[in-house]
């Protein structure tokens, strides 16, 4: 099993555009093998953090994830709205 912490910097006037932006990514990705959870939360102390928190059943559930039609669609777009590059750490479950 995988975790995935993807942190975005979003400029706080495109906050609602990112959030539209995504919510289709959010929904087809949902639908895929192998997505447990797929969320996005926002930070409680920084407004301008827009983080994904996925779970995956294995690498391979996650690779067909980054090159589905929608997420090779949408997430190139993301950079429009954010101020800085995304932040991305993938965990694997060790107990």
């Amino acid at each position: 099993m995988l975790k995935i912490v993807a942190k975005n910097y979003v400029k706080l006037e495109c906050k609602n555009a990112f959030v539209e932006a995504v919510k289709e990514l959010i929904e087809e990705t949902r639908k895929e093998k192998g997505c447990i959870k797929y969320e996005l939360f926002e930070d409680t102390n920084q407004q301008d953090v827009l983080t994904f928190i996925e779970e995956w059943e294995s690498q391979e559930d996650l690779k067909n994830h980054s090159n589905s039609a929608h997420f090779t669609r949408i997430v190139p777009k993301l950079g429009e709205f954010t101020s800085k590059p995304m932040e991305i750490s993938v965990y694997k479950k060790l107990i």
